[in-house]
């Protein structure tokens, strides 16, 4: 019987407070190590600040993943033979597909005998356009022609794929083990692909159905195989989609590349960077499907960050270090993914360490009781070093489990690398920034890459040779796809000098008009203090300098505020200071801290936000150190936190145009409990135009959830409380249009979302709206930045504005591609805009500018961000609640920005 392990689950990161000024690094380079919503330029790393209290100017906001224990641990030592199930592999031939793979995208075909089980190489096709007379495409802008990372797959119309049913007697569960006896028959059926549970093939069968008698080489036990002819895939069908990927999965597994995990790396190209211990393998992500009017794959750039130290390594410092190692030990392992260094390169979440078991433990087979040493030496002739050494446990999901794989996975350090990098890196600028010289890609640079990858498809005998067997083909340029340019806008100061604005400009920015221009609307600071940690009396004095001098030029009127100096910089001292503090009813409280730790950040935060309700500044002390102690390089932290702390207290910096008089724009997006992971919290975010006046007022809510449960009620409910609000601040009217942006939404989650919660929010706002002279116009959309899709403008990045919406659009949607931001370093992303309900009565072109307006307006960067602002509130909001104050924030704080 296998012991039961300790089961650890990563979580989100407690990462304290809010801004910072590390690396700009893309952390969709990363599979398996970092990854990131936003980031600077589009970019950012998931180490640092997850906000922007000290003026940063960060674009996104990143998260990062220490580790939650929970459960209990037997030490007991007769395990199954797990080894046999996980490390066997079966052998791959010219048209056969090799051994099932263990899933991949969500959505697909699913359900029962007959679904897809195996690799889901395609989201869930969700038709959304609801009416296709409607025109999609826009005409507005300045037309020019693109590059994207899609390639035509040319067919053979004419082509007929045969589409069969295969079922095992007795029945088994393991993709692997049904691929290995299917392959025996090869000779018997022709050249197929296999998803787990139908087989695609070119040739039809002698014999329907056909039954086959196998045995299994390691059990040698029988089994029946019946083939039973169940459908055609011809034309350009959903079902036809799996056939093109699987094949072209094959096809890439003559470019001699290694499958780790499920994604193919090339680890001849690996890049090797010594200085911190890392190696970096290049990749790719494909996908085919119906575009517009083409069969298009698309190729994405990938890397996996492997580390050179293997867990032992890590195991002999911890060993070396103060402190209980076995706890450091766990600390530093326990939620990391690590990839084995034999065979088969197989990754694994690491979900315990025994301490009680080692390498000299036995484990019983079917073969008789066997040492992990002796195991490892009879079928990889591996010597383990250290027999002494603890072992990691894996926890296999509950999928693998019922596949055949044991609940509890036994692996050797000294074997398994990790994957990803550490905090302690991530908060390395100089490592962070070697990392990015390799990953993050210019435009030039990924189209050379794109086009390598296309001729060594082409030249390579086997992958051409699985194409011809398939009648496709696939072309050798990229695709292009007619654009369009958007006028920049014009960014608006103070409403009563007409001097006071500026043009975006090509790059979308406009951090140096604060210098000549005040700032929209402000409230004058009068009330308020500043904590400061004894010994950085200095600092905060040459910064209020600063502050005050950046603020009056932006017509910002900052007292100098009552300055509390504490002993140290302990959660507890903050939280007694506070709570003086709050008493004495200020407007603003300034803290000052001396690092990045999470419960102090937390704890300031939870007494101001929770217990009270008084907007928070909290600075680092590196982030206000001059720089060579010139205090004038405080000048532009000094502007960002003047404008943070402004809009804090509900000022408005500046405003964008805007062509709707009466209209609610709404963001919303959900984060987990970092504490607790069956609990979750969904932010929205509200900006509200209405009663003739020129610029927006906020308002924002949180609700908590627990995990699985439906949201569609809780979005529906938070948009009637939006609605409420609105009234109560345009003299009890209704907004004209209510504009959601829908953000935090997969592919997979793509339908419920359609029919659910926007029928939900509908039929809440009929009924807010009854009796009303005017109906309610919901315009409904999802947001979504993580995406494969890459653009490419006379091989540069697009300039902000560019609109993409043909070609590359999908048929069932009414979608679009949208660049909103301008990148310095690596290559931008679009983001992809689906509209799942428009009673707006705009035109699709009025409806693509009015979002890249929204993209104008959130204040912790000047210049445009990737999304429309409503969504980057809603996403730093749910961030706080789940990350930080693990409840929901005081109500008296609703309207106004104080999560920035």
């Amino acid at each position: 019987m296998a012991p039961r392990g300790r089961y650890y689950q990563r979580r989100m990161s407690d990462n304290p407070q809010e801004g910072s000024s590390g690396g700009r690094i893309r952390a969709r380079g990363y599979v398996g190590g970092s990854s990131s919503r936003g980031g600077y330029n589009g970019g950012g790393s998931r180490g640092g600040w997850p906000g922007s209290d000290n003026g940063g100017g960060y674009r996104g906001d990143h998260r990062q993943k220490p580790y939650d224990r929970m459960g209990s641990s037997s030490p007991s030592v007769a395990v199954k033979d797990e080894f046999s199930a996980l490390e066997s592999q079966v052998k791959r031939d010219g048209s056969g597909e090799p051994g099932g793979g263990r899933g991949g995208m969500r959505g697909g075909f699913r359900g029962g005998r007959g679904g897809q089980r195996g690799n889901r190489y395609l989201p869930e096709i969700v038709h959304t356009r609801k009416d296709t007379s409607v025109v999609k495409q826009g005409n507005s802008g300045r037309p020019i022609m693109l590059q994207t990372n899609y390639f035509r797959l040319l067919l053979n119309e004419d082509e007929r794929i045969f589409q069969y049913r295969v079922d095992f007697n007795p029945t088994i569960e393991a993709s692997k083990k049904m691929s290995g006896l299917l392959f025996q028959i090869k000779p018997q059926i022709g050249g197929y692909v296999f998803d787990g549970t139908q087989l695609f093939s070119r040739t039809k069968l002698e014999n329907d159905p056909m039954e086959f008698t196998v045995k299994d080489k390691f059990t040698e036990d029988n089994y029946q195989i019946t083939i039973r002819r169940v459908g055609d895939v011809t034309g350009t069908n959903e079902k036809a989609f799996v056939v093109y990927n699987l094949v072209n999965r094959h096809a890439m597994g003559g470019l001699k590349l290694q499958l780790i995990g499920r994604s193919f790396f090339d680890p001849e190209a690996k890049v090797s960077i010594r200085q911190y211990g890392i190696d970096l393998y290049p990749g790719y992500l494909t996908s085919i499907r119906q575009h517009e009017k083409d069969v298009l794959m698309c190729a994405e750039l990938t890397h996996r960050v492997m580390r050179t130290d293997t867990c032992y390594s890590l195991f002999e410092h911890c060993m070396n270090q103060r402190g209980n190692f076995k706890d450091n030990y766990k600390r530093m392992v326990l939620g990391t993914i690590v990839m084995t260094t034999y065979g088969n390169n197989r990754t694994y979440t690491i979900s315990d360490v025994e301490f009680d078991v080692n390498p000299e433990s036995s484990f019983t087979t079917k073969k008789g009781s066997q040492t992990f040493t002796q195991y490892y030496k009879e079928k990889y002739n591996i010597t383990i070093r250290d027999p002494r050494q603890p072992m990691l446990v894996s926890r296999s999901k509950a999928r693998d489990i019922r596949a055949g794989l044991p609940e509890l996975i036994y692996l050797i350090p000294e074997l398994s690398r990790i994957t990803g990098i550490t905090d302690d890196m991530r908060r390395d600028f100089h490592c962070m920034r070697a990392i990015a010289d390799h990953t993050r890609l210019n435009p030039d640079k990924r189209i050379q890459r794109l086009e390598t990858f296309n001729r060594r498809m082409q030249q390579s005998k086997e992958s051409s040779d699985v194409f011809k067997f398939w009648k496709t083909e696939l072309d050798r340029r990229l695709v292009e796809v007619p654009a369009r340019v958007l006028q920049p806008e014009t960014v608006f100061f103070h409403p009563e000098q007409e001097a006071c604005k500026v043009l975006a400009g090509e790059m979308a920015e406009w951090q140096m008009a604060f210098r000549n221009n005040p700032m929209y609307l402000t409230v004058a600071l009068t009330n308020w203090f500043v904590v400061v940690p004894g010994g950085s009396e200095r600092l905060i004095v040459d910064f209020m300098s600063c502050l005050k001098q950046a603020a009056s030029q932006m017509y910002f009127h900052i007292e100098e505020p009552r300055r509390v100096s504490i002993p140290n910089d302990s959660p507890v001292v903050y939280v007694e200071q506070l709570s003086q503090l709050v008493q004495r009813d200020p407007q603003l409280i300034m803290c000052l801290v001396t690092n990045d730790k999470a419960d102090r950040y937390s704890a300031i935060k939870k007494k101001c936000c929770v217990d009270r309700a008084v907007p928070t500044q909290v600075l680092k002390t590196r982030t206000i150190t001059p720089k060579g102690g010139n205090v004038r390089t405080l000048m532009s932290v000094a502007t960002k936190v003047a404008i943070q702390m402004n809009c804090k207290l509900g000022g408005i910096p500046w405003v964008i145009k805007s062509p709707l008089a009466s209209v609610m724009v709404i963001g919303y997006d959900v984060c987990k409990d970092s504490k607790d992971r069956s609990r979750g919290y969904g932010a929205l975010v509200a900006s509200m135009y209405g009663g003739g006046v020129k610029h927006p007022k906020y308002f924002s809510t949180v609700n908590q959830h627990a995990h699985g449960e439906e949201l569609s009620n809780y979005l529906a409910l938070n948009v009637i409380k939006a609605i409420r609000a609105y009234q109560s601040s345009f003299g009890n009217v209704l907004p004209q249009r209510i504009v959601i942006y829908r953000d935090g939404v997969g592919d997979g989650d793509l339908g419920y979302v359609n029919e659910h919660e926007v029928g939900s929010v509908k039929e809440k706002l009929e009924a807010a709206y009854k009796g009303q002279e005017m109906q309610s116009k919901l315009t409904f959309f999802v947001v979504n930045k993580r995406i494969n899709t890459r653009l490419f403008h006379d091989r540069r990045n697009p300039t902000p504005g560019t609109i993409v919406d043909d070609v590359i659009t999908l048929p069932e949607r009414n979608d679009f591609f949208l660049v909103s931001q301008s990148v310095r370093q690596g290559t931008v992303s679009p983001t992809s805009y689906n509209i799942l309900k428009d009673e707006s009565g705009l035109s699709a072109d009025r409806l693509q500018l009015y979002t890249f307006k929204q993209t104008h307006m959130y204040y912790n960067w000047s210049g445009t961000v990737g999304v429309p602002a409503v969504c980057q509130y809603a996403h730093k909001l749910a961030a706080l609640a789940g990350q930080y104050l693990h409840q929901v924030p005081s109500t008296w704080l609703e309207k106004k920005l104080y999560f920035l």
